[in-house]
């Protein structure tokens, strides 16, 4: 039994990590959905939700007007979720230019884009945050994807700036592995959540949603998906951001991951035949909540085998936990750090999967909280 157990665990761990990622690019290559896209002029209204946001508001909507796309089509919505800082103040300065201040008491994010969502007068709506910088083609490039009338929610691409650590550059690294998986995903059909900080829908599509939900950029682009409609990624729209440390990435993975697991609960169509693309649902978002139980499994399952097996096992995940631990010591100008700082990534993103469950357990208030990077900054 332990061998069998052992056997799997490691099986299940090498599909997730790799063997998903092989099955994707080979299905991806011979199924491919193009997206009719084409250059198109709808009306769009952007909304902009913020809660003490001050050091960011500024050069955030000055990136919003600085958008190639025509002035009178588009409705700017900055919403303050009880910001008491100088974020309002800034913002009202902005009032000649077309941009509309809407201040709302402390409620959270999901309060303040159902407001945003009320108050739209737009055909698309695009989502974004304060914190990061858009480039001048995105919208534009996004209502093009909409020309296409599959197509209900058009994600851009979040590129993170060069990182100056090995722990900032493996971050990186693995925001890349993500947004690979998700190109694919698109190529196929749909991914499974759109990124926050730039992502178009249609406005007919937008429901309200519950003031306690955890992740708007898959609950909003999961209920167009569930009328029919495609998710894709479009990689002509981007926006920019500072490298994250492993710590705040940590935080914001905790809370995605606990998201996943609120998401499944109010979508459960997404295990059963209605979800289209389920095999990625399973093998993408619910393999990466079950990584540190496989690990689990495989370490107890390891006492269990043939001696020479059960020495080999337990020393290969030794070996892994300790490059882990030498992490924390070794310093970035070792050559080691190029083995250890990959592995603690990789534990530090699995163990986040694990306190997510704990997460969904704890009370929390429907409010957000900024993430953190190698810069201090405030706001979302």
């Amino acid at each position: 039994m332990s061998v069998a157990l052992f056997v799997f665990g490691v099986a299940f761990v090498l599909y997730v990590a790799f063997g998903y990622p092989v099955l994707l690019a080979l299905l991806a290559r011979f199924r491919t959905r193009p997206v009719a896209a084409r250059p198109e002029l709808k009306r769009v209204s952007i909304l902009l939700p913020v809660h003490n946001g001050a050091s960011w508001i500024e050069p955030k909507l000055r990136s919003i007007l600085a958008l190639d796309y025509p002035r009178e089509l588009v409705q700017v919505l900055v919403i303050s979720d009880g910001s008491d800082d100088a974020t309002e103040e800034i913002a009202r300065r902005f009032a000649s230019e077309g941009i509309e201040l809407v201040s709302l008491p402390r409620g959270g994010k999901m309060v303040a884009l159902n407001e945003g969502i009320a108050r739209a007068t737009g055909e698309i709506l695009l989502f974004t945050d304060v914190r990061q910088e858009l480039d001048p083609a995105g919208l534009r490039s996004l209502v093009a994807c909409f020309a296409d009338p599959r197509v209900g929610v058009a994600s851009g691409e979040l590129l993170i700036r060069q990182g100056r650590t090995l722990e900032e550059a493996n971050v990186g690294a693995y925001w890349r592995y993500e947004k690979w998986i998700r190109k694919h995903q698109s190529r196929l059909d749909s991914i499974m959540g759109a990124t926050g900080c730039i992502f178009a829908m249609r406005a007919s599509l937008a429901a309200r949603m519950a003031p306690d939900t955890i992740l708007d950029d898959v609950v909003l682009p999961l209920g167009a998906f569930f009328q029919g409609y495609r998710l894709i990624l479009d990689e002509g729209a981007r926006a920019y951001d500072s490298p994250t440390s492993l710590r705040s990435e940590f935080r914001r993975k905790v809370r995605t991951l606990a998201g996943v697991y609120q998401t499944t609960g109010r979508f459960p169509q997404l295990l059963g035949p209605g979800n289209r693309i389920w095999i990625h649902f399973v093998s993408h978002k619910l393999g990466r909540l079950l990584l540190p139980w496989a690990m689990i499994l495989i370490l107890g399952a390891s006492f269990g085998l043939p001696r020479w097996w059960r020495a080999a096992a337990l020393t290969a995940q030794a070996a892994f936990y300790l490059l882990v631990l030498l992490d924390l010591v070794v310093s970035d100008a070792s050559p080691l750090k190029r083995a250890t700082s990959p592995a603690r990534t990789a534990l530090v993103l699995i163990a986040a999967a694990f306190c997510a469950v704990f997460y969904l357990a704890l009370p929390r208030q429907p409010l957000w909280q900024p993430t953190g990077s190698s810069q201090a900054r405030t706001g979302r």
